[in-house]
């Protein structure tokens, strides 16, 4: 059993916020994966996330985009199956 100190909270949470996987922060202060992860949950130290992606305005009157564009095949695609293969037909520019 572990005896948790200010300290070793305080070590808990930077190294998460600092961005370290559960299997890091393990592994670095020397406890099992499920101590650290289950303390972690305890003192809420979670992993810093990635500012979200704004999305830039496109101009209302720009003409379509062809069919198979990078832009609008990757937004149907992505997080199927088909993520990352290329547009399956002939693209007339």
């Amino acid at each position: 059993m572990v005896m948790w100190t200010p300290g070793l909270d305080e070590t808990l949470k930077g190294l998460r916020l600092s961005g370290h996987t559960w299997d890091d922060v393990a592994l670095e202060m020397g406890y099992g994966r499920n101590t650290v992860l289950e303390r972690g949950r305890r003192i809420g130290a979670r992993k810093l996330r990635p500012p979200p992606v704004v999305a830039v305005k496109e101009a209302l009157d720009r003409p379509a985009r062809p069919p198979g564009h990078p832009a609008t095949w990757g937004l149907i695609t992505d997080g199927t199956v088909l993520e990352g293969d290329a547009y399956p037909y002939p693209v007339f520019l």
